[in-house]
C-alpha cells in the first residue's frame, strides 16, 4: 500500500538562485523569457548586465541577471490604486492587465527598475515567475534555456530543496536590502560592482558595448555619473536604459494642486482670523472659482498621464486603500465637493453656508496641499523623496502659492490699482496676505537650502541631489530659485518700508513662476538616479 503523504505545515514560497559562479552572459534567459511571454522590442523583463571589473592585464566581466525580485514586502503592490499588481499565496507577485490604469505608481516604486509599461497594450508588466507555466508544474522559461544551470528555482520553505539549501547554508546576496522588501532573488557569487546600480561609472560618451545610449526627458542611463562606489574599477559596459515613469505633467500638477488647495486655505484662514470679511467677493467668488479651477486642471494632469485614461474610474470602483493614490483621490473628491457647494451657496445668495463649509474645507485643503508626500514615501525607489520634512514643504508651499494668487485678488477688489507705500493704511486682507506671502517665501527658501546643503544618507539621494543642482535639472532649479529669491524679497521690502506694497505685491508671479521650475527639477531629479 502507498502512505500518503502528510499535509504541508507551511505555504509554498518560490524562490530563485541566480547562481553567477555559472552564469556566461549568454543573454539566452532574456531571449528566451521575451518568447515565451510575447515580450516587444525596447522593453525586457529580464536581461542580462556586464560590468567589467580591474585593470587590464588584471580585468574580468561580471555579469548580473536582472529581473523582478518577487518581494515578501512588494512596493509596487502597496502602491498599485486597483491591485493590478498583487500578490499570490505562493510568494509570486503577479499582474492583471485588465485592470492596469497605467499609472505608473509600481515603477516608483519598485527599488529594482524590474517593472516597465508595455508599448503595445499600455499596461504595467514585469517578471511574473512565468506563473502560468507553474501552475502546470512546469519551470520557468529563463530556468529551462539556461545552458549552464545557473538559473534556479524551489520551495525556501522546503528544507529539501535544493535553493533552500543554497539560500540557508551558501554565500547568497540580494539588492538593496536596506529597502527591506525581502527579496526572494538570490544571487551566488555576484560582483557587488554588479549588484549596485552606483558602484560602476558610466562609460564615457554613453559609449555601452553594442549601442550607444545618450540621456534624454524620458530615460536614464544607468551607471554612475558622479564617482564609484566600489573602489575596485568597475565599468559598466552592457547595460539598457530605463524610463522615467513620471514626466512635466506631475511636476505641473504638483504646482496647481498647491495653487487649488493653497487659495481656499490662505482665503478661509484670513476670514476666520478677521482680515477678510465673509461677504466680499474675494471669498465669496473668487475662492472657490480660482481653487475649484485649478482643482479641475489638477485633476485633468492625472488623468491625461495615465496609460489608460478611460480607466480611472477604477480607483473609486475597485479601491486598494493601502495605496496613497485612492486616498489622495478621494480627498480630492471631498475636496472638489466642498468647492462646489461653497459655489454654489453664493449662486444662491447665501452668505453664512461658506463660514459652516470651512469645518471640513480647511482640514480637507491642508489634505490636498500634503498627501503627495505620502504618495512620493511610497515610491521606496526615490531616496531623495524619503524626506520626513516634504508634508511641511508642501503645506508651506500651498500658504506660499495660495497668498500670492489671493494678494493682487486683494489689491484689486480693495478698489486700489497703486497701492502707497505698507503701513498701517494698507487694506487688512493685502496686508494680511503680503505678510503671509512673505514668511512663507522665506520659509520655501530655507527649506530647500536645508534639502541641497545637508548630507544625505544614501548614494542615491546624494545622486538625486547633484541631479537637480548640479546635473540635468540644473538649469530648471536655479532658475526656480532665484525666482523665489527675487519674489520672495520684494514682500519684505515692502513691508520694511524700501518699496511701496503694489512692488511687493509685484513679487508674487515671480515666486510662483519660481515655484513652478523648482517642482520640475525636484520631481524629475528624484527620478534621475540608476536602479538596476
Amino acid at each position: 500500500m502507498i502512505e500518503s503523504e502528510p499535509a504541508r505545515q507551511t505555504p509554498v514560497q518560490w524562490a530563485k538562485v541566480i547562481d553567477h559562479t555559472r552564469c556566461i552572459g549568454c543573454h539566452a534567459c532574456t531571449t528566451a523569457c521575451k518568447s515565451e511571454n510575447v515580450v516587444p522590442i525596447g522593453v525586457t523583463r529580464t536581461y542580462v548586465k556586464h560590468v567589467d571589473v580591474g585593470v587590464f592585464p588584471q580585468a574580468r566581466r561580471a555579469h548580473q541577471v536582472t529581473r523582478c525580485n518577487q518581494c515578501a514586502h512588494a512596493p509596487c503592490v502597496t502602491a498599485c490604486p486597483t491591485t493590478a499588481m498583487f500578490k499570490r499565496p505562493d510568494g509570486i507577485v503577479d499582474f492583471d492587465k485588465s485592470i492596469c490604469i497605467g499609472c505608473k505608481a509600481c515603477m516608483a516604486a519598485c527599488p529594482y527598475d524590474a517593472i516597465f509599461i508595455n508599448p503595445e497594450d499600455h499596461s504595467a508588466e514585469k517578471c511574473n515567475f512565468c506563473a502560468h507555466r507553474i501552475d502546470v508544474g512546469l519551470e520557468p522559461a529563463c530556468v529551462v534555456v539556461c545552458p549552464t544551470q545557473a538559473i534556479l528555482i524551489g520551495d525556501m520553505n522546503d528544507q529539501s530543496s535544493y535553493v533552500a539549501q543554497i539560500i540557508n547554508r551558501e554565500a547568497v546576496n540580494v539588492r538593496r536590502p536596506e529597502k527591506e522588501t525581502l527579496p526572494k532573488l538570490f544571487y551566488k557569487g555576484a560582483h557587488q560592482a554588479t549588484l549596485d546600480p552606483l558602484a560602476a561609472r558610466r562609460p564615457e560618451a554613453g559609449l555601452f558595448m553594442w549601442s550607444e545610449q545618450q540621456q534624454d526627458a524620458v530615460h536614464v542611463v544607468s551607471g554612475n555619473p558622479t564617482f564609484n562606489n566600489s573602489s575596485a574599477a568597475a565599468l559598466l559596459s552592457y547595460d539598457v536604459a530605463h524610463s522615467i515613469p513620471w514626466d512635466w505633467r506631475v511636476s505641473l500638477y504638483t504646482w496647481t494642486k498647491g495653487i487649488a488647495s493653497g487659495v481656499y486655505l490662505v482665503a478661509a484662514l484670513l476670514v476666520l482670523f478677521g482680515f477678510l470679511k465673509a461677504d466680499t467677493a474675494l471669498w465669496l467668488w473668487v475662492t472657490p472659482v480660482v481653487s475649484g479651477g485649478f482643482l479641475g486642471i489638477t485633476g485633468l494632469l492625472l488623468i491625461w498621464d495615465l496609460e489608460h485614461p478611460s480607466r480611472f474610474y477604477m480607483i473609486f470602483t475597485r479601491p486598494q486603500w493601502k495605496s496613497w493614490l485612492v486616498k489622495g483621490a478621494f480627498i480630492v473628491a471631498g475636496y472638489s465637493l466642498v468647492l462646489a457647494a461653497h459655489f454654489v451657496a453664493t449662486l444662491l445668495g447665501s452668505k453664512s453656508v461658506q463660514g459652516w463649509l470651512m469645518i471640513p474645507g480647511i482640514p480637507l485643503s491642508i489634505l490636498t496641499a500634503i498627501y503627495t508626500a505620502y504618495l512620493f514615501a511610497q515610491a521606496k525607489a526615490r531616496d531623495m523623496w524619503q524626506n520626513p520634512l516634504l508634508p511641511p514643504h508642501l503645506f508651506v508651499q500651498a500658504l506660499l502659492l495660495g497668498s500670492a494668487v489671493l494678494l493682487p485678488c486683494a489689491a484689486w477688489f480693495q478698489g486700489t490699482r497703486s497701492l502707497p507705500a505698507f503701513s498701517d493704511a494698507t487694506p487688512l486682507a493685502v496686508g494680511a496676505s503680503l505678510w503671509v506671502f512673505a514668511v512663507t517665501s522665506l520659509l520655501h527658501l530655507l527649506m530647500v537650502w536645508g534639502e541641497v546643503s545637508l548630507t544625505h544618507p544614501t548614494a542615491h539621494a546624494r545622486l538625486a541631489i547633484w541631479e537637480m543642482t548640479r546635473g540635468r535639472y540644473k538649469s530648471e532649479f536655479w532658475i526656480g530659485t532665484l525666482s523665489s529669491i527675487l519674489g520672495g524679497a520684494l514682500p519684505w521690502l515692502a513691508i520694511l518700508g524700501y518699496v511701496s506694497a503694489s512692488v511687493g505685491v509685484g513679487g508674487a508671479p515671480l515666486a510662483m513662476v519660481g515655484l513652478m521650475w523648482f517642482e520640475h527639477a525636484y520631481v524629475q531629479a528624484g527620478q534621475s538616479v540608476p536602479l538596476a
